[in-house]
């Protein structure tokens, strides 16, 4: 076993094992305090001493580390502090050190591991098999062990394993995932249909045209691995204090320990010096404000997600999904005057009721929030991908394409009814007793949210905010102008997401929104990904550092002030913390302060710099408002849609 993996797994078990480390320190402290009583000195300081040697064992194996890595941090004033202190047989002093720096490293690994058990309920479940036909029969087969020509029956709901081409007449297609395009498309023989796209509609057959490991939604993986692999790791707010604070520290011991010539008061600079507000002040103002993010539906993965996120000045977001719900909605009911509006959605979503398309799910639910009676169809004949007939409380409708509608009916519709929409509208148009009555117009509407919440992550230091959009340029340009959004960019692909994304940092830390397996590239390269974790793909969630646990985006603009506010204080108490052991190292190293007073008077300090890192807890002004509605709701209905 090489070095590297020992240090490596000791390392492991100092942050995983954190709970047992403050137990070990704080009974070795109980119980020489205990010896103390019954006037065992000698006992209570070999006591101190044993509880304090695992801690600084570990941390020793954990500094050399950081040493060959060039990292210069905080440890090594908490390893020297303890180390002089044993040597000089100021046992108590080492083991309150001990305690106080397992305690921090206890405190930051729950912060990063409650976050990680979190995060396992956001992921979804990846098929591991596919129906291929062999012969007659279908045979369950590890998707890996697909091969080009393999044929395979997709059904509703399923995720298209590997890239191939459409064997049956029609498939209909959520392809949303990989292209931003929220309405389902409908497929032909054929044509080419690609791996992470998700069925809607009914079995078809598949012909593969490549391996799993060659197909699209496996290049999307490797792009995300790529991503997180060239993103620099950031480093950790208190070690960028540590370096300047250790050289300090060691300056002033030396020139104590020379001007003096006693050791003892070179021990108590360092005793004083141990930089608790660093080591403990930092982790639980973070964890505080990763557990406020978390009580209005953000969940932030670790403490370096919420120190990014405060410094963030350009924000690219996904269209499909993130700024519109991501799925068909009723935005209008254009009809003839010889027909209510209620009545023809009614009448239409009555005759949908017997079709599975995601079109007819959407006419549905319109009708239902408008609290329409629904009658049951009758003599229901479905045209594939055209459209439906059949009769409904006596009346026969007819609903589907323009064309389709017209060529059965007796009488067309009037100019004013013809299929004129705007970019990203679909049109279903609606024939009565042989006479068309009029239009249904569907979209993905713009969340109801969107406006206000990009008003607050301006207000909240967001300079620049790029819509980067897999859907058409005219359609995502008509979702910019409704938002008031100056650069936008259509027909995005993956890869030209990250190059977005990458080109973005150009003007300062760059945060990512996206929902789906395309935007996960680009959240792994961005300096913070957020992903909408209530109806957003796995990939996504797997590669964003914050998600979001309700379909809202409310949360969003809350946590980016939850994170500058907290980050403010770990500082405030950082330099406060600091400033009173700066104070206290020099009056040791004058001969005022033993190493026994100063470790006690550094917990006083520790002390009040934790009670300031838990203000992180509570809400700030700034915060307050509309996303506290949003605390500990799993999800959030979508808005209803107004017909007109």
């Amino acid at each position: 076993m090489t070095f590297s993996s020992v240090t490596s797994t000791v390392v492991f078990l100092l942050k995983t094992s954190g709970s047992s480390l403050v137990l070990i320190a704080a009974f070795g402290l109980l119980a020489g305090f205990t010896l103390i009583l019954i006037d065992n000195v000698a006992l209570a300081s070999l006591v101190w001493a044993l509880a304090t040697l695992p801690i600084l064992g570990a941390l020793l194996l954990q500094t050399f580390r950081s040493l060959h890595h060039g990292d210069f941090g905080l440890d090594i004033v908490a390893a020297l502090s303890m180390a002089f202190a044993l040597y000089f047989g100021e046992s108590l002093a080492a083991n309150v050190v001990a305690l106080m720096y397992a305690g921090g490293q206890m405190l930051e690994g729950y912060a990063s591991g409650r976050a990680a058990r979190e995060m396992t309920l956001l992921m979804g479940r990846v098929a591991r098999t596919a129906f291929r036909y062999v012969g007659d029969r279908l045979e369950p087969t590890p998707i890996e062990k697909i091969v080009a020509g393999d044929h395979i029956m997709i059904r509703q709901g399923e995720v298209l394993p590997v890239d191939g081409i459409l064997l049956s007449p029609r498939a209909i297609l959520d392809e949303s995932a990989l292209t931003g395009e929220p309405l389902p498309v409908d497929h032909r023989a054929g044509e080419e249909v690609l791996s992470g796209s998700a069925s809607v509609g009914p079995v078809f057959t598949l012909k593969a045209l490549r391996p799993a490991s060659e197909s699209t939604y496996a290049a999307v993986v490797r792009l995300v691995e790529t991503a997180q692999k060239s993103k620099a790791p950031m480093a950790r707010l208190a070690d960028r204090y540590g370096l300047a604070f250790l050289l300090m520290t060691v300056a002033i011991a030396l020139t104590a320990w020379l001007l003096s010539d006693d050791p003892r008061r070179a021990l108590a600079v360092l005793v004083i010096a141990t930089p608790c507000p660093l080591i403990l002040a930092v982790p639980v103002a973070l964890m505080s404000g990763i557990s406020r993010c978390a009580t209005i539906g953000c969940l932030v993965k670790d403490g370096g997600a919420l120190e990014a996120l405060s410094r963030v000045r350009v924000a690219v977001l996904d269209k499909t999904g993130t700024l519109t719900h991501g799925k068909a909605q009723i935005v209008a009911v254009g009809c003839n005057a010889w027909i209510d509006k209620d009545e023809l959605l009614r009448l239409a979503a009555s005759l949908d009721q017997a079709s599975s398309h995601v079109m007819a799910a959407a006419l549905i639910t319109g009708a239902q929030e408008r609290n329409l009676r629904l009658s049951p169809p009758t003599n229901v004949e479905e045209v594939g991908g055209l459209g439906l007939e059949g009769m409904v409380d006596g009346r026969r409708v007819v609903i589907g394409g323009s064309r389709f509608v017209k060529s059965r009916s007796v009488r067309g519709t009037s100019q004013d009814l013809e299929d004129h929409h705007r970019s990203g509208e679909a049109t279903v148009t609606v024939a009565i007793d042989g006479v068309v009555a009029g239009n249904i117009i569907m979209a993905d509407p713009v969340r109801a949210e969107a406006i206000s919440v990009l008003q607050r992550l301006r207000s909240a230091g967001i300079a620049k905010i790029v819509l980067a959009s897999g859907d058409r340029l005219d359609v995502a340009s008509h979702v910019g102008n409704i938002l008031g959004i100056e650069q936008v960019l259509g027909e995005q692909t993956p890869a030209s997401k990250v190059e977005a994304v990458i080109a973005a940092k150009s003007f300062g830390p760059v945060m990512m929104v996206g929902d789906g397996v395309n935007d996960a590239p680009a959240l792994a390269a961005a300096d913070v990904g957020v992903a909408l974790g209530a109806r957003g793909a796995a990939a996504s969630s797997e590669a964003a550092s914050i998600v979001l646990l309700v379909d809202r985006l409310d949360p969003l603009a809350a946590a980016l002030v939850v994170a500058r506010r907290t980050v403010a204080i770990a500082r405030q108490s950082v330099v406060v913390g600091l400033g009173l052991s700066v104070a206290g190292m020099i009056a040791a190293a004058f001969g005022y302060l033993p190493p026994l007073h100063g470790a006690l008077l550094q917990e006083v300090i520790d002390v009040a710099v934790i009670l300031n890192a838990l203000r992180a807890l509570g809400p700030s002004k700034s915060e307050d408002g509309p996303y506290s509605q949003f605390a500990n709701i799993p999800t959030s209905p979508a808005s209803k849609t107004q017909l007109s």
